[in-house]
């Protein structure tokens, strides 16, 4: 079975409304959308301090599929 996750909304300020689910933290939160285009290395994007209060869009279709390095989480 597949885990479900609790619904989500991106509000952009140009009015642009995406709906999708939340697989983070519960809450609400602001920042700038920015994009990475890497293959690789995504456990150190998402823990990167220079992508603080930046909401991280990751291209690769593939991310997160072989999950995360346990020594590096």
């Amino acid at each position: 079975m597949l885990p479900s996750f609790p619904p989500a909304v991106l509000a952009l300020a140009d009015g642009s409304i995406f709906s999708g689910q939340s697989i983070g933290a519960p809450g609400e939160t602001s920042g700038e959308v920015v994009f990475n285009t890497a293959l690789t290395g995504y456990q150190e994007i998402i823990t990167d301090p220079s992508y603080a209060r930046q909401l991280v869009t990751l291209t690769y279709p593939h991310i997160g599929n072989v999950g995360v390095n346990a020594q590096d989480a």
